[in-house]
């Protein structure tokens, strides 16, 4: 009996052994949260992007990585529930990006590490400061200091009589004092009047472009908004049924239209995003990672949307274009 016990024991423990290495062999593979406030069609370059890179890093998505993506579509109440649903599938890294998702993120979790895409992280609180972030929070930074004073110099250049500008501008959005404000410095400097057109969801847009015209507005300025991202196709209609000359943040608005954009090179952010996922799922943390700056910058410019306006685009500003759309 006892001889049979053994053997039986031994089988048993032969049967085990393949299954505990096997089972020992299996890696966890990561999951990375993402969440846009804006739509995936408006985002389509970004993504791509940051796919593009995870790909040059070896990652497979499926097999060695898992993305989630959510999408608010430029409906802000819906950011902190889709944030809260990646938090409860313990991702192992959260893309936020946008000032409300990173928000939203850093409010939602102090463990599960954040790479945020966001405008001024120390003013928004988001980071401790760009060398030392602290906490759990790291990523990219999308403003430049100069950045909305050059949209204004370039529009002046395009519209050299320019002396009154009407502002898209939502004063809901956390960033809104930090592009006004810089926007404001440019255009003491240029001798040029605001006039701010607020603008806080869709069914403001035409009200705002009437205030543009009843107060002799000579040109349009967007500030970096959910509303003018996920609303652009609305925004160049008017702009041109107006026909104001107008600078928008976001290459995508000349691609479909618009007169001229200039602002940070969005796929150079996503990309390097991705390089901030990869160093944190190999063991970096997000308190040692340094929050970066933007260093490339687009300046886009349609050339037939400036004949249709009457305008001539000087030769030097064409020269200076990263893309020329006849």
């Amino acid at each position: 009996m006892r001889r049979r016990e053994f053997i039986t024991l031994l089988g048993g423990v032969a049967v085990g052994w393949p299954l505990a290495g096997s089972a020992q062999t299996q890696p966890k593979i990561p999951r990375v949260g993402y969440v846009f406030a804006i739509t995936p069609t408006s985002a389509k370059r970004d993504i791509e992007a940051f796919r593009q890179v995870l790909r040059e890093l070896g990652y497979v998505e499926g097999q060695s990585i898992v993305v989630e993506l959510r999408w608010a579509e430029g409906r802000l109440e819906r950011i902190p529930e889709l944030v809260a649903e990646l938090v409860g599938l313990k991702v192992d890294v959260l893309v936020a990006v946008s000032t409300p998702a990173a928000l939203a993120a850093k409010n939602a979790t102090q463990t599960i590490p954040i790479v945020m895409v966001a405008p001024d992280p120390v003013g928004l609180g988001l980071v401790g400061s760009l060398s030392r972030p602290g906490g759990n929070v790291t990523g990219l930074s999308r403003f430049s200091e100069a950045m909305s004073g050059k949209r204004l110099e370039l529009l002046k250049e395009v519209v050299p009589w320019l002396a009154r500008v009407g502002v898209l501008r939502n004063r809901m959005n956390p960033g809104d004092p930090i592009y006004w404000k810089e926007t404001e410095v440019a255009a003491q400097r240029l001798g040029v009047v605001l006039e701010a057109l607020e603008v806080r969801g869709p069914e403001d847009l035409e009200a705002a472009f009437a205030t543009a015209k009843q107060r002799s507005a000579q040109a349009l300025l967007a500030l970096e908004d959910l509303v003018t991202s996920t609303y652009k196709s609305r925004i160049i209609a008017l702009a041109a049924s107006s026909r104001l000359p107008a600078m928008y943040p976001w290459r995508e608005f000349p691609d479909e239209g618009g007169l001229m954009s200039y602002g940070v090179s969005d796929p150079a952010l996503f990309r390097r995003a991705a390089a901030f996922v990869d160093k944190i799922l190999k063991g970096a943390k997000p308190a040692d990672l340094p929050v970066e700056q933007p260093t490339k910058f687009e300046l886009v410019i349609n050339v037939k949307v400036a004949k249709a306006l009457g305008i001539t685009v000087p030769p030097s500003l064409l020269v200076q274009a990263d893309e020329v759309i006849e």
